[in-house]
């Protein structure tokens, strides 16, 4: 079997259809996965694809290679991935995989795979690389069946929510990717009023690109918001498993800020429970859970790595700065961005206070996106060792995903990109000039060690 390495990444299968994916790479690699299954003693494996134009024809192919490795399938057919997730959770089956981009650009298709109810990542994704390249394979004939689960999910989403009585008019904004699919008749049965943008699924993807976390893709969204006075608006990325939000006044609550309300809401309801941020996320985030009674955990940055510190911790919530958010609390435990913003509205509908009226408290930060640094594959690990090792002569440094440095005023952050050859750099600081010197202090000392 020929495939390029370089389609196995830390948390999935991903690469370019056409050049990485094609009908004959990937059935090659429905062998692979399907010897992996049946050596794990996996015999039933759901499946699930998005709107890309590849998706339709990868599940038939990835079905008949499982299929001729023994594998039972059921398909739940074109959905987001979190109603793949749910099958997972709630149908009989040993497994699950899910057909999605996710957030890339039209060219790219991947594969999201789960062993029982977990997500595959890290050396899980490397050994079926490894099987794939020895050609190894099992022989059977599994049968294929359809499951509608939809409606299913929607009811149990809805039953999962209470909201309270003041009315919300919300706009949802889905990138033409699949998180509407679910997202809108979810909150229009809630009773949210809602105003829809780019519902249908396109592969195209014509309006503009289905991420949250760039700002020039909430362009339309921060207008409509204001074109109709709402009291929030709410995006999806291409699968449906992150959100992003705006304010009424249109600006971006970023994923730690939305974790702030989250965090309130459910330490009410379980006092001094644990709630996951990840390396990324601001100061204020961990200030606040301690503040309100909970445990703060900082951990690693990737949804295979913080669902699986959840299960370890028992942890109720936690959050990324992408956008994926995961409640275990009235919930399973994954990444679906239509519940958490029906866990928002649920919020904002029992209180008067706007949006941005619930974060006001919150102290004022500075704070840089996220600065991504090329750097060879094989120096990355150690030019971030270097950087906790320079710094840890006058600084706290934490080591939990990267080195971030802890100051009097602020804190930096260097660490490794799991999925490119870069290194990612983020830095918070209490004002303008803290963060200017605290980023100066940092990039210059990794430029310093990659030059």
């Amino acid at each position: 079997m020929s495939l390029n390495p370089h389609i196995f990444r830390e948390y999935d299968i991903r690469g370019i259809v056409g050049e990485d994916l094609t009908e004959r790479s990937v059935a090659d690699l429905a062998l692979a996965i399907g010897h992996f299954f049946r050596s794990s003693d996996a015999r039933t494996i759901a499946i699930g694809y998005d709107a890309r134009e590849s998706s339709p024809v990868f599940e038939s192919v990835l079905a008949d290679g499982l299929r001729e490795s023994g594998i039972d399938v059921l398909s739940v057919g074109q959905v987001p991935t979190p109603v793949l997730y749910f099958a997972v959770n709630t149908l009989d089956v040993d497994g699950g995989i899910m057909i999605t981009g996710s957030h890339n650009p039209p060219e790219y298709n991947g594969f999201k795979i789960c062993l029982g109810k977990e997500a595959l990542f890290g050396d899980q994704i490397r050994e079926i690389g490894q099987i794939a390249k020895e050609g190894k394979r099992s022989d059977g004939s599994g049968s294929y069946e359809e499951a509608e689960i939809i409606d299913q999910y929607l009811d149990e989403l809805a039953s999962r929510t209470s909201l309270g009585s003041r009315k919300l008019k919300v706009v949802v904004d889905s990138g033409n990717g699949m998180g509407g699919v679910t997202a809108v008749p979810l909150y229009r049965r809630l009773g949210i009023d809602i105003i829809e943008l780019f519902s249908d699924p396109d592969p195209a993807f014509p309006n503009h690109h289905p991420d949250p976390t760039v700002e020039e893709n909430l362009v339309d969204l921060v207008k409509a918001v204001d074109d109709h006075e709402a009291d929030a608006g709410i995006a999806f990325d291409g699968d449906g498993d992150r959100i992003g939000v705006i304010d009424e006044n249109g600006s971006v609550i970023w994923g730690d800020e939305l974790m702030i309300l989250y965090a309130r809401a459910v330490l009410q309801e379980h006092p001094g429970a644990t709630i996951i941020g990840e390396v990324k996320c601001s100061q204020n985030l961990y200030n606040e859970i301690e503040r309100v009674g909970g445990k703060p955990l900082m951990w690693k940055a990737g949804h295979s790595l913080i669902k699986a510190k959840m299960k370890e911790t028992g942890s109720v919530l936690a959050g990324e700065m992408s956008g994926h958010i995961f409640f275990a609390d009235r919930f399973y435990g994954f990444d679906d961005a239509a519940y958490a913003g029906a866990r928002l509205l649920e919020i904002l509908s029992k209180t008067d206070r706007t949006l941005s009226e619930l974060l006001v408290d919150v102290p004022e930060t500075f704070s840089t996106p996220e600065i991504r640094i090329p750097c060879p594959e094989d120096r990355k690990k150690e030019v971030v060792d270097s950087i906790a090792e320079i710094f840890s002569e006058a600084h706290e440094v934490d080591s939990t995903d990267g080195a971030r440095i802890k100051f009097d005023n602020g804190w930096g952050l260097v660490r490794a990109s799991n999925t490119q050859a870069i290194l990612v750099l983020r830095f918070e600081a209490e004002s303008e000039e803290a963060l200017e010197r605290i980023s100066g202090e940092i990039t210059e000392k990794v430029e310093a060690l990659l030059s």
